[in-house]
């Protein structure tokens, strides 16, 4: 983590190049401040909200971004909170911690008044009466690399591994849905004997639920999301009944393939519940579904701090069904290839508890593809393209989908185990601006390319990003861009069976060193091999297309993907609310691990947003903030006028005026559904103008 003085005030920057500014009039750094420290661990926060930095001083005024900013009363632990409303909100003399969450988590200790305001919805501010010392702690979300266990590259290897991955857990109470509560599980190696460093060891000895499957693959992989959530030890037996065993009782669960539907339906009740009853704990926040616990009559209070043993005999005992329809769909579903090479990956994954199924598909139905007549009227014309044999995979329940395994499927990101490895390369540069590099390599494509670099010349102050455009480059020139250090490269040209086509020949990745480009988009047809070559090289994730595209339509892909990878939207769903604005959407697709989050939003996470006219002259408004990359955080919208919070992935609609609805586009700065077109809006609120007038 990096932390500097800036003319804004202090702007901390971690691995990954996630930055927060805290704004401040009168800062003079040094002197003696109240101990941060101290005061979470009086709140019982030391580990959960240990900062990496601390800097003390003296401060008039601080400023966030308009995220949510709880005051902790360090003495009683209540908590204040401007909620939906802009304040001012006073809080009288006393001790207190301020947390801002954001990608890059803040804390300012300080005793005293102080009064909160978010007069603009864009920032909220911290003003004291007088200048006064205060403590700044700056937390990076990324989690440190963890332990590594060895174990045989056996199925009872396997399930030792997995019984330690839930020693990354921060907490066994319910707040172990929140996803800053769930670290990462170790990671796996395979070798003769087993070796579990103590540490992890330690973390492991108090499992009060355990798994038992038959020793199969098969079974490990579905159940591994469910068994490390509940921190679960994980045991095989030869033509084992597969259960679940607690402290009271035993739950028998079916064979294959019903298997992993169940475990995924354990793994749903459990985690949804505990964000229910983890209300009930210091860090509530008001959830719109606590009254579940009630109509379930499940006691929060007592669950709350109950072994997760304690928990899931009483959420196995209460009708969820009658109520899971009032939770979010489930976020990411990961089908995966049972194979030993897949295992170290499950330690990349399971922390964001995905579902985890068995990977199948079907040969993909004539229907499923635009009929190749078309093919006339793309990009440039008829052309020798590298040809993709697709499936149709079988879904599991989820908004995203992700696919390690063979074959190349349709409606999902298609990842490999060297993606989730290559995270760790581009995590060694903090505090240098992110790269944009936009190559232009086909003349007659200069206006996407320009609209493609005006987006992220927008966010180029916000975002410190460097970014550089190239044309008409020639094979070692644009093997010189993919093996330099880039963050984001955006290639706007033409893709045959040889590669990318360069001014003097072809590009293929597979004659690259290396790839040191984190992210990409090659906007070319057919690119869908040199994706995938570039993931193996060592990227982390990219979109491609798996055919040939109209120029056009290729033109407003690629626009719409720039300005969302800008705007903080994971690679998935950036290339998926891009694509759906053209008919030829499903030739595009991203390889990598799409959940994969190159920059940053100021709410965490971007909103879906629809909009639709009403009869009236009101304006329907349907909401969404959630991601694949994180599962368990809530939200509250400005657009909302009571003070309840709603779980991350949760639809919410309104019933507004034109003013309502033009105050609220006037911040949202977003992509936004609005009579059937994607637009952005800034886009939107101009309409709406216009149709006044």
């Amino acid at each position: 983590m990096k932390v500097e003085t800036t003319e804004e005030g202090l702007r901390a920057v971690d691995a990954a190049k996630n930055s927060l500014t805290v704004h401040t009039e009168g800062w003079s750094p040094g002197g003696s401040a109240p101990s941060l420290d101290a005061a979470l661990r009086s709140l019982g926060l030391a580990d959960s909200w240990a900062p990496d930095v601390v800097l003390s001083g003296t401060v008039e005024r601080l400023g966030f971004p308009a995220v949510y900013t709880p005051v902790h009363d360090v003495d009683t632990g209540e908590t204040y909170d401007l909620g939906s409303g802009t304040g001012p909100l006073t809080v009288p003399d006393g001790s207190y911690v301020l947390h801002a969450e954001t990608r890059v988590d803040a804390y300012v200790r300080f005793d005293g008044r102080a009064t909160l305001e978010k007069p603009d919805y864009e920032r909220v501010t911290v003003t004291f009466p007088e200048e006064t010392a205060v403590s700044v702690g700056f937390r990076t979300v990324l989690q440190a690399d963890p332990d590594v266990v060895t174990v045989p590259r056996t199925v009872e290897g396997v399930a030792t591994a997995l019984s330690t991955f839930p020693a990354g857990h921060r907490t066994a109470t319910a707040d172990r849905s929140f996803a800053t509560m769930r670290g990462r599980p170790p990671r796996v190696e395979f070798g003769e004997s087993t070796g579990i460093p103590d540490a992890v060891d330690e973390r492991c000895d108090d499992a009060d639920v355990r798994v038992v499957v038959p020793d199969d693959l098969g079974y490990l992989f579905p159940v591994a999301s469910f068994a490390h959530y509940v921190g679960a030890e994980v045991a095989v037996e030869p033509g084992a009944q597969p259960r679940v065993e607690t402290p009271g009782r035993t739950r028998l669960l079916p064979t294959l393939p019903a298997f992993q539907d169940e475990v995924g339906r354990l793994l749903e009740r459990t985690f949804y519940l505990d964000c229910v009853v983890r209300d009930a704990g210091p860090h509530g926040s008001g959830l719109s579904v606590v009254s579940v616990a009630d109509d379930l009559g499940l006691d929060a209070d007592s669950l709350y701090a109950a072994s997760p043993g304690g928990r899931l005999e009483a959420y196995l005992d209460v009708p969820f069904e009658e109520a899971s329809d009032r939770f979010p769909e489930w976020h990411l579903s990961m089908a995966i290839d049972p194979r030993y090479e897949h295992v170290p990956t499950l330690s990349h994954l399971l922390s964001n508890v995905p579902h985890v199924r068995l990977a199948s598909s079907t040969a993909l139905a004539e229907t499923e593809w635009l009929d190749n007549s078309l093919s006339d009227f793309y990009r440039g014309g008829a052309r020798e393209v590298a040809s993709v044999e697709l499936v149709q995979p079988d879904l599991g329940p989820g908004r995203t989908h992700g696919w390690l395994a063979d074959g190349v499927p349709i409606d999902t990101f298609k990842t490999l185990t060297e993606a989730y490895d290559n995270r760790a390369r581009y995590l060694d540069a903090a505090g240098d601006p992110i790269s944009v590099v936009a190559i232009l390599n086909d003349t007659e494509m200069r206006e996407e390319h320009d609209e493609v670099a005006d987006h992220y010349r927008r966010r180029a102050e916000a975002l410190d990003l460097d970014i550089t455009l190239r044309e008409h480059l020639t094979v070692d020139e644009l093997a010189s861009v993919f093996e330099s250090r880039t963050d984001l490269v955006h290639y706007v040209g033409h893709c045959e069976r040889d590669g990318l086509r360069c001014a003097d020949g072809y590009l293929s990745a597979s004659s690259l060193s290396e790839s040191n480009a984190q992210t990409f988009f090659l906007n070319a047809c057919g690119s869908y091999h040199e994706g995938i070559e570039l993931i193996r090289k060592g990227s982390v994730a990219g979109g491609v297309t798996f055919d040939e595209v109209l120029d056009s339509q290729a033109a407003t892909v690629g626009a719409m993907f720039a300005r969302l990878m800008m705007n903080g939207y994971c690679v998935e769903r950036a290339l998926d609310k891009s694509r759906r604005r053209i008919m030829t959407g499903k030739d595009y697709a991203v390889v990598g691990d799409g959940t994969h989050v190159l920059t940053q939003t100021d709410d965490l996470v971007g909103t879906d947003i629809r909009v639709d006219r009403r009869d009236d002259g009101r304006y329907d408004v349907r909401l969404r903030m959630g991601a694949p990359w994180i599962a368990g955080g809530f939200y509250r919208p400005y657009i909302q006028d009571g003070d309840e919070t709603h779980l991350m992935g949760t639809e919410l609609e309104f019933t507004v005026s034109r003013t309502v609805l033009l105050d609220y586009l006037s911040y949202a700065d977003g992509p936004v559904v609005f009579d059937g077109d994607l637009r952005w809006s800034d886009a939107v609120a101009d309409a709406l103008d216009s149709s006044d007038r």
